[in-house]
């Protein structure tokens, strides 16, 4: 059974705050009180389970500043306003900035329970789906390979989450090195055919011939069966789909096409054109691209992540480190800067390859990260990068960095921490707490 709605009543009037309280409860509700906005704050936060009965006149913090505070750390949280004769003006104010509804002095309380019993179903529905969300992204391997906490990454991952709960074709393009088949295998893992298969085909590493008779032939004679037939009822991916030459679409149209909707078998097409001047667009029949594209999914360049470089550079010595049997090379400023500006052509792929170079020349005690990169420069073609940023941003992705690569080394020790980077307890926290850093990751 459902755990039951919390409703918390907000004002200042002990005798309205006891009357709305007693009605509340006969009707079945879990309710307390609190007799300013600034108590209630002190309970009400972004995953409180329940809604919010606010008066709009009180001392101290009023109903719409507090109505200000609660969305801003929860637009979804539904909050009733009560009114006193003459402030509609105000409740007029409250439901533009997201107010569930507001009630005017003196209010019938069936009218009440009915409100209170509209607002805490749609809270829990909101709580569900947020929950669904956080185990979805946080339940699987897949994911937790998404790596980086950058407007573009949580963008992606949302992205991921969306559309591996629907049933339509997808379409994954960006530059090389990005990780899309990462991306396509993370979206299979998280929407409702987890449990099904979900076959890759390399289009671009056949002959023309030979991929449209791995999709749709297989070998009878040997017992194997077509692509199509393996994947069924799960994810058929498509990798470098732009390299199926017109014959093989028109067959992969047409099996989309006899599926109806919704598709038995999904299709998740990855295209690797964008560098090159072209587009997925391009290349392929425009019936196919449109049933394939309603869905799409574009991979960040790693030059538009920002300090996720650092992160990622970061995790990646640190696993080479544990293979080759030997001590990180630890990132000083200027190296740091040095990895923010570079451009990146090759994105994460060109990343992973710099970052065990890195391990293999530490453990020789030579070279540099900026050498690195020259060499690097050298054997791929160059890419326009970003604007520069301003010293600012350099420097707080660096102290992210350092505190990071600290508290791992240490595994949490705060005192550890305070005493290597020379840090006050109080400065340290203020810190963790600005750049997202929680103590419980480390332990």
């Amino acid at each position: 059974m459902a755990k039951a709605m919390k409703i918390a009543i907000v004002d200042d009037e002990q005798d309205m705050r006891q009357s709305i309280s007693q009605w509340l409860a006969l009707s079945g509700f879990d309710t307390e009180s609190f007799a300013t906005a600034e108590d209630a704050l002190k309970r009400i936060g972004p995953d409180y389970p329940g809604v919010v009965v606010s008066d709009v006149r009180m001392p101290g913090m009023d109903g719409i500043a507090f109505l200000k505070r609660l969305m801003s750390q929860d637009s979804a949280m539904p909050v009733i306003i009560i009114t006193g004769h003459g402030d509609v003006p105000m409740a007029v104010e409250a439901m533009q900035l997201g107010a569930f509804d507001f009630l005017e002095k003196p209010f019938n309380p069936d009218k009440m329970t009915e409100l209170a019993k509209r607002a805490t179903q749609k809270r829990r529905l909101a709580l569900d789906a947020r929950a669904l969300r956080r185990d979805l992204s946080g339940g699987t391997q897949i994911m937790d390979k998404l790596i980086g906490a950058s407007p573009a990454m949580e963008r992606l991952r949302e992205d991921i989450l969306d559309l591996g709960q629907a049933d339509g074709h997808v379409l994954i393009d960006g530059e090389t090195g990005t990780g899309k088949t990462l991306a396509a295998h993370a979206l299979h893992a998280v929407g409702s055919r987890a449990s099904k298969p979900f076959v890759l085909l390399q289009c671009g590493a056949y002959p023309d011939e030979v991929a449209g008779r791995e999709l749709f032939e297989g070998e009878p004679d040997a017992g194997v069966l077509p692509l199509v037939e393996q994947a069924r009822g799960g994810t058929l991916c498509l990798e470098d789909i732009e390299a199926l030459s017109p014959a093989v679409q028109a067959r992969l149209l047409t099996f989309i096409n006899d599926q109806g909707t919704p598709a038995e078998t999904r299709i998740v097409a990855v295209s690797n054109l964008q560098e090159q001047g072209k587009t997925c667009e391009d290349m392929l029949r425009p019936d196919l691209f449109y049933r394939l594209a309603a869905m799409r999914i574009t991979l960040p360049p790693l030059r538009q992540r920002g300090e996720d470089i650092l992160q990622l550079f970061t995790r990646f010595t640190e696993q080479f480190a544990e293979e080759y049997g030997c001590d990180a090379p630890q990132v000083g400023a200027q190296e740091a800067a040095q990895l923010l500006q570079a451009p990146w052509p090759g994105n994460v792929r060109q990343l992973i390859n710099v970052a065990e170079r890195a391990v293999l020349q530490s453990r020789r005690g030579s070279g540099t990260i900026a050498s690195l990169l020259m060499a690097e420069s050298e054997t791929v073609e160059p890419v326009m990068t970003t604007e520069g940023k301003p010293l600012k941003e350099y420097v707080e992705a660096f102290e992210r960095m350092l505190i990071d690569n600290t508290m791992r080394r240490h595994k949490g020790s705060i005192v550890a921490v305070m005493d290597e980077l020379c840090l006050p307890r109080r400065t340290l926290n203020e810190k963790m707490a600005k750049y997202g850093l929680q103590r419980s990751d480390y332990l």
